[in-house]
């Protein structure tokens, strides 16, 4: 499966943060996007999942015309935001015998690494960085063809590093992954294409130089 992002603008007020901003993305890749506090990188994710609307432009899904609002029914795009999303009272193995009713999906997730040692808590006992973990988890493990990961390593603990990006790394069969993070090393290991939003474009880069070049990282 292929989704487009095409021609995509968001303006606050008169302040223009996304400027005709093209992103393609193909189930079995992975791409990354880099950029400034500030610089739209939320801001793509959101337009795409749903919960923002553009100011201008379209998004197809194998050249079809998609609409964003009608992602949950269609159960197409998963989004890990910065900001926590679930319910803060339910223990954290009842929430995934919830989610997940096949058994085989529940041992997926019971048996990554560290949940023994959660799977007994109430979702709102859990640090950030375990929260952050879990939820990755939960996402990961979804059948939605695309999923995107706002600062999936942010807040988590170095050692869980590795561990994400295993899971990425194996999910890329059915999936096509867009993922931002200022841990940049961790999110190039992992990408097949990378861009940078400078001023509201959006512009791919081949190599870690370009990135001091368009200024996300500090000329040497």
């Amino acid at each position: 499966m292929q989704l487009d992002a095409n021609h995509i603008e968001k303006s606050f007020r008169k302040r223009a943060i996304l400027k005709s901003v093209n992103i393609q993305l193909r189930t079995g890749e992975s791409v990354g996007i880099f950029g400034r506090n500030g610089s739209g990188k939320s801001t793509i994710m959101k337009i795409l999942f749903g919960t923002m609307n553009a100011t201008a432009g379209s998004l197809f899904i194998d050249n079809t015309r998609f609409q964003p609002k009608d992602n949950i029914a269609r159960k197409l795009i998963a989004y890990l935001p910065q900001e926590s999303f679930l319910p803060r009272d339910i223990k954290v193995r009842n929430l995934i015998s919830m989610i997940f009713p096949d058994g085989e999906q529940q041992n997926e997730i019971f048996y990554s690494p560290s949940v023994a040692s959660f799977e007994n808590k109430r979702v709102g006992e859990l640090s950030l960085g375990m929260l952050k973990y879990f939820e990755f988890l939960l996402l990961a493990h979804m059948e939605h063809p695309f999923l995107l990961l706002d600062e999936p390593f942010s807040m988590i603990d170095p050692l869980f590093h590795n561990v994400i990006k295993d899971i990425i790394a194996s999910k890329l069969a059915n999936k096509g992954i867009l993922l931002t993070d200022h841990y940049y090393d961790d999110v190039w290991e992992i990408t097949k294409r990378n861009y940078v939003l400078v001023d509201g474009s959006m512009l791919e880069v081949k190599t870690k130089a370009e990135l001091a070049i368009h200024g996300y990282l500090p000329s040497r």
